[in-house]
């Protein structure tokens, strides 16, 4: 009889989902091994806590895959029909092939959620629906993290050898044999509902991607908790917005508007002079070009300008840093996100990421206001240049609901000679190939570039092999290769007759993989370059403010005299036009982030909960939320409230942009 027990389907079937989970809890631990410069301060009592938690995230993923597995293996058939060889086979086979793809995928993002910071969600595929180099790149990737390859392998032999194949029933159907079965299948079902939800009861939510949070200290440690099979069943279907009440509707304004030169409570928020000129600088009739250049990945911990405090750094920018000298910039700069599609409309069109990336919501087909559909109302032509292949990365439907006059991609370009193998154009005759374009362009004019070197798998042209320093991290040696392209435009640049009455402004998309500690954290994961560059100015001016990607369109339409309404979230950054420019805001997944010149405030939609006096404590070790005077964040928390109520608002209502 004891014998019979063992081999009934139900403990087959409750063994084999042991088995997955232990492989998953081994994948969690691998990840934190070799992700582990992205976790500083892990101590082993709260790894052990994320990995009991992270069991939790398992079961879901496993119960979803395994769910016609445990139907097949516990469906009350005749006895002989479930102990047939055939039949067994077919379950068996239902449970290993859906849970080796998990196992795969979840091993695929070991690797790539250094680069993400999160785990993959659905989005994804929104984002690199028009790349047709994605198999290269994995396999690449395999080859470059052979490690994490031979990992995934082990788990599928494990799989493959520990799984239990076989089961039987009595041979003989008892008189009780259907009611019997037929009850442990309900009750199997109850509990694995249970499992799937997370928990069970009235006011039990299913679970999702922001329970996370419950069994970490900062926000990237949600990456390590969560599995990617279910992030990505969790995001199939993301839900549309719902907007916040923090604030009644006509009371919004007064705490933040992203309405700009609009009247608010009879009192007009135009721009006006203040202790910076916001005229365009004037050669005869000529007026102020705009070239704004996003740069792949540069974090700001890899140029030597902003990192002068740290003993024995090593900066891998050298043209950079000399540009960085005679520019306008800002001690504390941040990106919206972490994805080059977060980048574009933030810098372009001062729309946050805010919960998604806003080009893969159901609202990116909504009216927005950006600086060329602003310049164009007066008389500016522009483009958009990118060395990757038409359509790549979306940036080409972006950048015509944008409003740009053209887009310059490889295929106008034309030499593939210098294309890299994997990604785009190099930088370096790329950038060539942006400043000659645009001495052909009639002025005034407004133009962007989005470079693409300094991306995975980071690569040098063949030419320039062990011409950069490779640094601690593969991402250093690219960063080089792209200053060195940077130096090559300005040089380029400089002899054109358009270059003296330009305004260029220098910003990265987002960071890339981290090594030092004052950057592991989540201040660090967004902290960007943001530069004003006007060949005419005297010298630099370097400020200890706080700005953002969404400060870039305002800032730009102040500095060349923009004299109508406009819509961003962002703020003017280099006057001082009526208000202070007082936060930058970041969504690092689950929580909201807000950022003054000297706190990081973090909110989950509901609470604060943490506070980081980062001047102080750069490394972000000490949550003073419990210490610190209330009065002190409250209007960092009201101001975060009515910045997440307007985005969300005024996305369901398609409101993004005024005239």
């Amino acid at each position: 009889m004891l014998r019979t027990v063992w081999r009934h389907p139900w403990v087959t079937a409750a063994s084999n989902i042991a088995l997955v989970l232990l492989l998953y809890s081994l994948m969690r631990a691998g990840c934190y091994a070799v992700n582990k410069g992205m976790f500083p301060d892990m101590t082993v009592r709260h790894l052990m806590e994320i990995m009991a938690g992270g069991i939790r995230f398992d079961l879901t993923a496993v119960l979803y895959l395994s769910a016609l597995y445990i139907v097949a293996a516990l469906l009350p058939l005749p006895v002989s029909w479930r102990n047939h060889p055939l039949y067994r086979r077919c379950a068996v086979w239902a449970f290993w092939i859906p849970n080796s793809i998990g196992l795969i995928v979840n091993a695929i993002d070991i690797v790539y959620m250094r680069f993400s910071g999160k785990r993959t969600t659905c989005a994804f595929f929104t984002e690199f629906q028009h790349e047709h180099n994605l198999w290269r790149v994995f396999c690449e990737g395999m080859l470059d993290y052979w490690y994490v390859a031979v990992a995934a392998l082990a788990a599928l032999v494990l799989l493959g050898l520990l799984t239990r194949r076989y089961w039987r029933v009595e041979t003989r159907q008892p008189r009780w044999y259907y009611i019997r079965e037929t009850v442990l299948l309900v009750v199997t079902v109850y509990f694995c509902v249970i499992g799937i939800r997370g928990g069970f009861g009235r006011y039990t939510r299913p679970i999702t991607i922001s329970n996370a949070a419950q069994y970490t200290d900062r926000p990237a440690e949600t990456a390590l908790v969560l599995n990617t099979p279910f992030t990505l069943m969790k995001s199939i279907e993301s839900p549309r917005y719902v907007e916040p009440d923090y604030f009644p509707a006509e009371e919004l304004a007064e705490h933040m508007t992203p309405e700009h030169g609009i009247a608010v409570n009879g009192e007009t928020a135009a721009p006006e002079e203040g202790n910076r000129e916001t005229a365009a600088p004037e050669e005869g009739n000529r007026r102020t070009n705009v070239v704004v250049i996003i740069l792949e990945s540069f974090s700001k911990e890899y140029i030597g300008f902003y990192n002068r405090d740290i003993a024995g750094y090593t900066g891998y920018t050298p043209f950079l840093d000399s540009l960085l000298e005679q520019a306008v910039t800002f001690d504390f700069s941040f990106a919206s996100g972490r994805k080059s599609i977060d980048a574009m409309p933030s810098v372009l069109s001062s729309i946050p990421m805010l919960i998604e990336p806003y080009i893969v919501t159901p609202y990116s087909t909504n009216r927005i206001s950006s600086i060329p559909e602003r310049l164009k109302r007066k008389g500016y032509r522009t483009a958009f240049f990118h060395g990757a292949p038409n359509g790549s990365m979306g940036f080409l439907a972006y950048a015509r609901s944008a409003g740009f006059d053209a887009y310059y991609g490889m295929d106008e370009f034309d030499d593939d000679s210098e294309y890299d193998g994997t990604w785009a154009i190099w930088d370096e005759p790329f950038l060539q190939y942006y400043a000659n374009t645009m001495t052909a362009m009639e002025e005034p004019f407004m133009t962007a570039v989005f470079t693409a070197s300094s991306h995975h798998p980071f690569r040098v042209p063949s030419q320039y092999r062990d011409s950069f320093p490779k640094g601690s991290i593969p991402v250093h040696e690219t960063i080089g290769y792209t200053d060195h392209a940077l130096r090559r435009f300005f040089e380029t640049a400089r002899q054109q007759p358009w270059y003296g009455h330009t305004l260029f402004v220098i910003t990265a998309d987002h960071t890339n993989e981290l090594s030092l500690p004052e950057y592991t954290n989540a201040k660090g994961l967004y902290e960007v370059p943001v530069a004003f560059f006007d060949p005419q100015a005297e010298k630099g001016e370097r400020l200890a403010r706080v700005i953002s990607q969404t400060d870039i369109m305002p800032s730009v339409l102040e500095y060349v005299g923009y004299d109508e309404p406009y819509f961003a979230f962002g703020e003017a950054a280099l006057t001082q036009s009526g208000k202070a420019h007082p936060y930058a805001v970041c969504y690092n997944e689950p929580l909201f982030q807000i950022f003054s010149d000297s706190l990081l405030v973090q909110f989950d939609g509901e609470r604060v909960v943490a506070v980081y006096d980062y001047r102080r404590d750069r490394c972000l070790h000490r949550n003073i939320a419990g210490s610190i005077d209330p009065q002190r964040i409250a209007p960092m928390e009201e101001y975060l409230k009515a910045y997440i109520q307007q985005y969300i608002r005024r996305m369901i209502h398609d409101e993004m942009t005024v005239l």
